[in-house]
C-alpha cells in the first residue's frame, strides 16, 4: 500500500512538473535582464525548482565520453562485459596500446544507481582500466528471476572479478565494503586464481559498534521485523518486477535527507539566488547533483533485511559469524591482497573506525600490506568524490594499486 501510494503521487505530480518546466523555458524567453523583467525571472526561478523536484527511477548517464590519457585525449566506450538479472559488469574501454591495472569498483546498492560513483570512474580512468558494478533497480527485476541476498551478491562481486581475470584489483565504496570483504576473503580461502591483488574500503561499515552515527542507530532502534513490516513492499504490478518484495529508494533518500535537511533545504534556497541573479555555473553545479541525488533505485528486500540483520544488528564480521552459503567467511585467510580503507573526518553516515576495523580482521597480511587513512575535513561523498578525493584519497588509492602489481 505505501509503494501505490507514492507511485499515485509521481504520477500525480508528474504532468506538474512537466508543465513547470515548460513554461519556465517559455518564459526565459521575456527575460531581458532590465528591471522590469525582474518579476519574470523571478517566477521563472520557482517553476524550475517545482519542475525539478521530483524523483525518477531512471539510470542518469555515466557521461565518461572521453579522458585524458598521457597528454592525449581518448575515446571511452561503455562496454557490457557480463549480465545477470540483478547486475551489469560495466567496462569504461578505452583504445590504448599500454596495458593499465584492471580495477573493478564495487558500487553500494543502497538506494542510488552505479553513477553516484561517476566522479570516483572518472578520477580512476586516466591510469587504470576500470569495470563497475552497474546494479539493476530491483522494481524492474522480474520475481522468476529469484531471490537476491547478501550470498548473491557476494557471488556477484566473485563472478566479475574472475570476469576481469588473475592480476586485477578491487575497489569498494560505502555499504558494499562488508560483502567485498567477504568476497575476497572467500576467494582466497579457494585460492581462486582471479583473487584481487589489491583491496581498498572507503567509508564501509564493517564494524558499526565503533563510533556509532544516527544511520547506526536507527538499526539498532528496532529489531528485523519491524523493519519488514514498515519498510519492505511490493513493487506495482505495471512495472517489470511487479510483486517483488522491495526497500522503496524513495524511503532510503528520504531517510539520507531527513539527516541533513536544513543543509537541503538552504540548497535550494540558494539555487533560487542562482536563478534569479543569472549565475549560470552555479545553477547548473546544484541541476548536477540533484539530478543524480533524486534518480532512486529499489533495493531487493532480502538483501535489504540480511544487510540491517548482519551488518549493523549482529555485527556478523567483526564478530566471526558471517557467513557465506553457509560456510563462515575467514578475513584472516587474506594473505596476498594489499588492503586500504578510507575514513573520512566528518563522515555523519559511517564513523571513523568502523572502515579502519577491517585492518584486524586481516591478521593474515603483514603489517606493511594493510594500511588506513583518515581523510581531514572529508564527509562521507568526500571521501570518493569531489576535490579531496581527487587530489589527496586518489594518490594513495593509485599507490596501493601500484604497491600490489
Amino acid at each position: 500500500m505505501m509503494y501505490q501510494m507514492y507511485q499515485a503521487q509521481q504520477d500525480l505530480m508528474a504532468p506538474i512538473r512537466l508543465f513547470a518546466k515548460g513554461t519556465g523555458a517559455i518564459l526565459r524567453h521575456f527575460d531581458n535582464g532590465r528591471p522590469e523583467t525582474y518579476p519574470v525571472r523571478q517566477f521563472t526561478a520557482m517553476l524550475e525548482l517545482l519542475g525539478s523536484s521530483g524523483l525518477t527511477h531512471v539510470r542518469p548517464p555515466f557521461g565518461c565520453a572521453t579522458v585524458q590519457v598521457e597528454n592525449q585525449e581518448v575515446a571511452v566506450e561503455e562496454e557490457e562485459v557480463f549480465s545477470t538479472p540483478f547486475g551489469t559488469l560495466l567496462h569504461f574501454r578505452k583504445d590504448i596500446g599500454t596495458p593499465q591495472p584492471r580495477v573493478l569498483v564495487v558500487a553500494p546498492m543502497s538506494g542510488h544507481f552505479a553513477t553516484l560513483l561517476r566522479n570516483t570512474v572518472q578520477v580512476l580512468l586516466p591510469e587504470h582500466d576500470v569495470y563497475i558494478t552497474d546494479w539493476t533497480n530491483a522494481r524492474e527485476v522480474p520475481v522468476r528471476a529469484g531471490r537476491f541476498g547478501m550470498d548473491e551478491f557476494i557471488d556477484h562481486v566473485i563472478r566479475f572479478q574472475e570476469e576481469i581475470g588473475p592480476g586485477g584489483h578491487i575497489l569498494a565504496v560505502c555499504q558494499p565494503a562488508v560483502p567485498v570483504l567477504a568476497a575476497v576473503a572467500a576467494m582466497s580461502e579457494a585460492q581462486n586464481p582471479a583473487t584481487p591483488r589489491s583491496m581498498v574500503l572507503m567509508a564501509g561499515p564493517i564494524d558499526t559498534r565503533v563510533s556509532p552515527t544516527k544511520v547506526n542507530a536507527l538499526a539498532q532502534s528496532h529489531d528485523i521485523e519491524w523493519f519488514e513490516k514498515n519498510l519492505v513492499d511490493t513493487v506495482p504490478w505495471r512495472f517489470k518486477g511487479g510483486g517483488r518484495k522491495v526497500y522503496p529508494g524513495a524511503l532510503q533518500l528520504s531517510a539520507f535527507m531527513s539527516m541533513n535537511m536544513k543543509r537541503h533545504v538552504s540548497a535550494h534556497l540558494e539555487q533560487y539566488r542562482n536563478l534569479v541573479g543569472g549565475d549560470s555555473e552555479l545553477a547548473d553545479a546544484h541541476r548536477r547533483f540533484y539530478d543524480e541525488y533524486l534518480a532512486v533505485m529499489d533495493l531487493p528486500a532480502e538483501f535489504y533485511l540480511e544487510t540491517v540483520k548482519t551488518v549493523f544488528q549482529g555485527h556478523d564480521m567483526p564478530l566471526g559469524r558471517f557467513t557465506h552459503h553457509g560456510r563462515p567467511v575467514r578475513p584472516e585467510l587474506i594473505r596476498h591482497t594489499r588492503l586500504l580503507t578510507v575514513e573520512g573526518e566528518r563522515d555523519d553516515i559511517c564513523g571513523i573506525g568502523q572502515t579502519a576495523a577491517a585492518l584486524d580482521l586481516c591478521s593474515g597480511l603483514p603489517a606493511e600490506m594493510r594500511h588506513n587513512h583518515l581523510q581531514a575535513g572529508a564527509g562521507h561523498y568526500g571521501v570518493f568524490s569531489g576535490r579531496r578525493w581527487a587530489t589527496e584519497v586518489y594518490p594513495l588509492v593509485r599507490r596501493t594499486i601500484q604497491e600490489a602489481n
